[in-house]
């Protein structure tokens, strides 16, 4: 008899279930430095669809979270002129982990450390379903992309440039 795969709860799941949001569970085998492009592979799904969370800094080192589509980079400077601030740059990866309390590559926006602004780009928000980080490296969770602002406060934004 086959076993079902058993999928430990995060930070993420259990925000998620707090907040009764309906969710699937999408477990692959994760690969350094894969990226989006590998859990898009594996799950079958186009990459657009994947979404990653990055946390990012201002110029007075308030850390944030971007939410992007996986075959998109963040303008910076577009995302600097959107949430008004002077710059905005990625994180150290320790110093996001610090942010987050997640691993790189295993970051959500759900159940962070810290309660971090988050911005998402605005094409997201019209998807009929993202896949995005479940709180561990070689997991993703499926949720319709209005979580995002209900839960989240997740503002939109145009920061989007093609890969």
């Amino acid at each position: 008899m086959a076993k079902k795969e058993h999928i430990s709860e995060t930070p993420a799941t259990q925000f998620l279930r707090k907040h009764r949001v309906d969710f699937s569970e999408h477990p692959y085998p994760y690969e350094e430095h894969g990226g989006t492009s590998v859990s898009a592979r594996e799950l079958g799904v186009p990459e657009h669809t994947v979404v990653k969370t990055l946390v990012m800094q201002d110029e007075a080192a308030k850390p944030l979270i971007v939410l992007m589509h996986g075959d998109c980079k963040v303008s910076t400077k577009n995302l600097a002129r959107a949430i008004p601030c002077k710059s905005v740059e990625p994180c150290k990866p320790e110093v996001a982990q610090r942010h987050s309390g997640y691993q790189i590559g295993g970051t959500s926006p759900f159940g962070t450390r810290k309660a971090l602004p988050v911005y998402v780009e605005q094409g997201i928000l019209a998807l009929e379903k993202i896949y995005i980080n479940g709180g561990r490296r070689g997991y993703l969770v499926g949720i319709a992309p209005q979580v995002l602002v209900t839960l989240l406060a997740a503002r939109a934004v145009s920061c989007a440039l093609e890969e």
